[in-house]
């Protein structure tokens, strides 16, 4: 059968053949990474087959034969009869069912002796008969033509009669485009990954099913979102971490023969949107975070939010509860697995890490040959492990970097070993929170030893604290994007840089303003080495620092490439393709006075009329558009 088309290895692939079929298994196990109209598939039968099965699994004599020898006819030595194939069945899981109770499926042959993998479709209807899908079956296999050259080639057994409808069956330049140039850099990059694949604890199918339905249910939340976040972002992350919870928990009632719903609280709930999503559909629970957001006021009363801080202590224990929940939960995340150990033998956890915090403060990395989010996804796992939980880790299906869980669903000890255990926790935390200054506690669980944690402090005061070393955030957010520095001082800053570069070109066509003095770039680092100390300590306090403070004065600034130019509104601003910027309103101009008219040695370079700024206080008009809070939401 001639091949269809091909596609070269770059030179030096030192990773094959192992790379390709390290490739072929993201592409068989994870299609949804390539094609985004599947949500998945499901991959049973795995065995080894000789010819007689391959036979059986076809349920078809005459097809067999072709198949047959499309499956073994190639440049290669024959297949070897005592070298079965390894096959597996895989059942699509599209993202919206187009096929009613049809299952759409493959037979997935691979021959490692000659390096290719075969793929036969096939359809099954509700009664369990299955038809054969011959015209799309392909096959792609891996080619050394010399010691040197790699190639990767497609073939197909019936191009004319091949169908498509981009889901199950993808269109034939599709595969040539996309898929084969993917194939061949994974193959290439042969990289696996430190984390589980996506969805690794759950039924895809039934995951895929309620994510569709809550998006359709929730996404009117997208238009009416009051916060200053990224809508479409944060609605569809909690609807996804929602539909994990949800299909867990159904999973687990169905294990356990449960009638009721699980309960829940939810830690550091920020938006409240999980907890609002999760009430819905049925499980009582509620959230609690140090601060009120705005949006909290739209979910109606049978969405419990509270604002309070949370402190790890005897305060916040809920025996209750079924589960805890610590979605980005920032400083409590390596408490929740010890506040779910303490509440009751019966409590679980999920927590969805993000920035990474030990029991006392930032975390600090201890490992080189880890990247910093498996170390310290590492570290919760091992908090977990510690407070006596079997724990499991998944990946999820978020719009974020961080999208690695873990859960502790049941326990590795006896109720009757909780003693023991609390020990145990009791010195873990201990060992970790030495940070210099922290005046530790002592614990009556601890055989008179010290720990920073206990069910009770040492004059048995209820609601004591088990970590003298937690500071939870500010009720209050801090503004740190220099907004909020002192406006003599940002002055003083932009004089001093804009001088600086001003100076680097003072001598060129001064008195023309066509020779206007553009001035020259420094680094970022070398603007930095013309303030003082003092000022340098102020700007390290900001978040983004002295880069920030530049690009807040982007009417004075260029900051591109780490470098720092000085703005010439004479030329037409880039716009990025990406970005949609609307015209300025003619409320927001003159609203400023001009940095150029004021400073600059020839002043501004554009006619007073012809400047968004005013050219002096006659110029200036009030602003007629609304403050915008400034805020960084943390959820």
């Amino acid at each position: 059968m001639p091949k269809l088309f091909d596609i070269k290895f770059p030179g030096g692939s030192k990773s094959l053949p192992d790379g390709f079929w390290s490739a072929v298994d993201v592409w068989i196990k994870k299609p949804h990474v390539v094609n985004k109209r599947l949500c998945g598939v499901k991959e049973t039968d795995s065995k080894d087959v000789d010819q007689d099965d391959l036979r059986l699994l076809l349920h078809d004599p005459e097809l067999f034969t072709d198949v047959l020898l499309f499956v073994i006819t190639g440049a290669s030595a024959a297949h070897e009869p005592d070298k079965p194939w390894s096959s597996s069945v895989r059942t699509f899981i599209p993202k919206v069912n187009c096929y009613g109770t049809n299952l759409h499926k493959e037979i997935i042959l691979k021959d490692f002796g000659r390096q290719r993998v075969t793929f036969i479709p096939f359809e099954e209807d509700a009664e369990g008969k299955a038809s054969l899908r011959k015209g799309n079956i392909y096959q792609i296999q891996l080619c050394n033509q010399d010691c040197e050259e790699w190639s990767l080639e497609f073939y197909a057994l019936s191009v004319n009669s091949w169908f498509s409808d981009g889901v199950a069956y993808p269109k034939l330049p599709w595969l040539s485009s996309d898929l084969l140039p993917k194939l061949v850099r994974w193959a290439t990059e042969c990289r696996s990954s430190e984390f589980r694949s996506t969805l690794s604890l759950l039924p895809v199918e039934k995951y895929s099913l309620m994510y569709q339905q809550l998006k359709d249910k929730y996404k009117a939340m997208v238009k009416v979102w009051p916060e200053v976040t990224d809508p479409e972002k944060f609605v569809y992350e909690d609807v996804a971490i929602a539909t994990y919870l949800l299909v867990l928990w159904a999973e687990e009632r169905a294990e356990k023969g449960l009638a009721a719903r699980q309960s829940f609280v939810d830690l550091g709930c920020g938006n409240g949107l999980l907890v609002h999503i999760l009430t819905n559909e049925g499980h009582p629970g509620r959230g609690i975070d140090v601060r009120r957001r705005k949006i909290w006021d739209m979910y109606g009363p049978q969405t419990l939010l509270e604002e309070k801080a949370i402190t790890p202590s005897e305060s916040f224990l809920f025996p209750g509860t079924d589960w805890l929940i610590g979605n980005h939960s920032d400083e409590l995340t390596p408490w929740i697995p010890v506040i779910a150990a303490r509440s009751s033998y019966s409590c679980r956890y999920f927590v969805l890490p993000c920035c990474f915090f030990d029991f006392s403060g930032k975390y600090q990395r201890r490992q080189c040959k880890k990247s910093q989010y498996k170390e310290y996804i590492d570290f919760i796992a091992e908090v977990s492990q510690v407070c006596g939980f079997n724990t499991d880790e998944d990946c999820l299906r978020i719009p974020s970097t961080k999208r690695v869980c873990l859960l502790g669903k049941s326990r590795n000890y006896q109720l009757s070993d909780e003693p023991e255990l609390e020990q145990q926790r009791a010195h873990y935390i201990h060992s970790r929170c030495t940070a210099p200054g922290v005046t530790v506690q002592r614990s009556d669980v601890s055989n008179d030893e010290d720990c920073c944690n206990g069910n009770r402090s040492c004059n048995g005061t209820p609601g004591s604290s088990w970590g003298a070393g937690f500071q939870p955030r500010d009720r209050v957010e801090t503004v740190r994007n220099c907004a909020a520095l002192p406006r003599d001082f940002v002055d003083g800053v932009v004089l001093r840089v804009a001088d600086a570069l001003l100076g680097m070109t003072a001598g060129d066509g001064e008195g023309s303003c066509r020779d206007w003095n553009q001035g020259g770039s420094l680094s970022v680092s070398e603007v930095a080495g013309l303030l003082g100390q003092e000022t340098l300590r102020l700007l390290k306090k900001e978040c983004g620092g002295l880069q920030t403070l530049l690009r807040n004065n982007h009417q004075v600034f260029r900051v591109e490439g780490g470098r720092v130019y000085i703005r010439d509104w004479r030329e037409r601003m880039p716009f990025r393709a990406d970005a949609k910027r609307k015209p300025v309103a003619p409320g927001a101009l003159k609203t400023r006075l001009c940095w150029f008219h004021a400073h600059h040695p020839q002043g501004c370079p554009l006619r007073a009329e012809n400047c968004a700024f005013a050219h002096g206080a006659h110029d200036l008009r009030p602003s007629t558009r609304p403050l915008k809070k400034i805020k960084n939401e943390a959820f």
